[in-house]
């Protein structure tokens, strides 16, 4: 059953073929993320926990060296009001706190992905980072931390402390919070008791600045987890497409396979088809020429007549079949010989003559003179202008015009041309009649509907020829079919061949080269064309 133009491309839709797919994915995402958020217990998925933590560690580890010399720092500037002893003790336990720290983080990431608790890890770095806070704490804070006199001295290491701590922790934000809390809020208690409008005002600041550096670190946790879902979700759609095209390489070789098993059945079949048509074909012709008597009842002539002419038009669409088949297999090959593009043109409009003037068509031929013959197969030429102008009469109403046309092209080529006065191709069907047994609307409406292989061989036959083939159309105005041979075909572009022998007469040498259809002419033609 034959489609409209408009069927296909509904079927092809874009938004069509992927809403499955589309639903699909979404639905799978869905169930991913719902049990990863029933096996995690930070609300993750457990992927992501293991990168987050992996990150801290990182974070931690590349900060080591500034929060070191941090640590040194404060404790050499607390020693002038603490005293050397208190300083010591206290840079002492700080930096093993710091180094324990270290240690875990190299242990961590030392060990395989698959193998690691990370509750026991994501506790361990929380503990040690309280701890860590509740050293600075302790340094801080007077009487053992500095007078009341240096209130801003303790807000600037506290800000300094709470800044670098949510950098470096942002990707586990309670340990941020376990780490600054107890910091911040021992200063801002510390600036409270006091009483005064000033210590007031630092207790505000340190609860403000406390407040934005979690919430900067909040941020850096989401813009850090969303990275990592947008690259797992990358991952998942690199996967989906290596996996889709693997399918796709696998279904595209395996129609490849079928396709040429298909044209390679098709093409030796020409002997199991046509040997029986043949037969067909010759008893029926028998028949209809009355030759052993007269049939009778008369209307058996006219039935043999009929399944002649059905054996005929069966004959040649085997035909057709069988050189598409062999021209996808592969196994179509030119006898090249030199050929008069002219003269073929003319032969096949003599042969179609008939049949144009029973349609009251008017065929006009437009040919440049003196054409050098063409390096090419005469059968594969006449082939091509017989399917395109059997076409042109095809579809152009009766009164129409068709013009033949063979010139020479800008490059040095030669090109024939078909054109008619039809009813024109829409120009989203060009591609539809260009394929193997396609047909456009003008086609399925017409009577002498055939089987969509005529333009397809031509397009093939032109291409094994290493020429072009342009199909232009309008609609109600008509339709022009250009083929162009490259200008390497043309003979009369060959450069002259040394010869060896004895020299030529004065007859052979005023000659022209390469335009004679003698024999020697065509061997000198193919030794220059493939230097044999």
């Amino acid at each position: 059953m034959q489609t409209t133009p408009s069927e296909p491309r509904e079927l092809a839709s874009p938004g069509a073929a992927d809403a499955p797919s589309s639903k699909r994915r979404f639905a799978t995402r869905h169930v991913r993320e719902a049990r990863d958020r029933l096996t995690s217990t930070s609300g993750t998925r457990p992927v992501f926990d293991y990168e987050l933590l992996r990150q801290f560690a990182q974070n931690r580890l590349s900060g080591s060296l500034v929060i070191l010399l941090l640590v040194v720092t404060i404790g050499l500037l607390s020693s002038l009001w603490t005293g050397a002893l208190t300083s010591g003790v206290w840079t002492g336990g700080t930096l093993i706190i710091h180094l324990v720290i270290v240690r875990l983080c190299r242990q961590f990431l030392d060990e395989p992905p698959g193998t690691t608790n990370l509750n026991s890890w994501r506790l361990r770095f929380i503990m040690l980072d309280l701890f860590f806070g509740m050293a600075w704490t302790f340094i801080l804070i007077h009487p053992l931390g500095v007078d009341e006199q240096s209130g801003t001295f303790m807000l600037f290491v506290m800000l300094l402390v709470v800044a670098i701590s949510s950098m470096l922790a942002s990707s586990l934000p309670v340990a941020v919070l376990a780490l600054t809390l107890p910091v911040t809020i021992a200063i801002a208690l510390h600036f409270s008791l006091k009483g005064t409008l000033h210590d007031y005002i630092l207790a505000v600041m340190a609860l403000t600045a406390e407040g934005y550096f979690s919430l900067l670190a909040y941020r850096l946790y989401s813009t850090t987890l969303a990275t990592l879902e947008a690259r797992a979700e990358k991952d998942a759609l690199i996967g989906e497409l290596e996996q889709s095209k693997s399918i796709s390489d696998e279904a595209r070789r395996r129609a490849e396979a079928a396709n040429i098993a298909k044209s390679r059945f098709l093409a030796q079949m020409s002997h199991e088809l046509r040997t029986p048509l043949n037969a067909i074909l010759g008893f029926s012709e028998v028949m209809k020429g009355e030759i052993f008597g007269t049939h009778a009842v008369p209307a058996y002539k006219d039935y043999a007549g009929d399944i002649h002419n059905s054996g005929v038009h069966l004959l040649n669409l085997i035909n057709e079949i069988l050189d598409l088949s062999r021209i996808e297999a592969g196994r179509y090959e030119l006898n090249e010989e030199a050929v008069s593009l002219n003269r073929v043109v003319e032969d096949c409009h003599h042969l179609m003559k008939l049949r144009a003037g029973n349609r009251g068509l008017t065929i006009h031929e437009l040919f440049e003179p003196d054409m050098p013959r063409l390096w090419a197969d005469e059968r594969a030429v006449r082939q091509i202008c017989l399917n395109l102008l059997s076409n042109a009469i095809k579809f152009t109403p009766q009164g129409g015009e068709i013009w033949l046309k063979v010139g020479w092209t800008a490059s040095g080529g030669q090109y024939m041309s078909i054109k008619d006065t039809g009813p024109g191709i829409p120009e989203e069907e060009i591609p539809v009649v260009l394929a193997s047994f396609g047909q456009g609307s003008n086609s399925i409406k017409s009577a002498e509907q055939g089987a969509g292989l005529g333009l397809p061989i031509a397009k093939n036959l032109i291409d094994l020829h290493g020429g072009t083939f342009a199909l232009k159309s309008k609609l109600r105005i008509g339709t022009e079919v250009i083929v162009t041979f490259p200008p390497g075909r043309v003979m009369s572009a060959l450069a002259p061949i040394a010869e060896d022998a004895a020299p030529p007469t004065q007859a052979h040498a005023e000659a022209p080269a390469l335009t004679s259809s003698s024999d020697d002419s065509t061997n000198r033609a193919r030794r220059a064309l493939f230097g044999t």
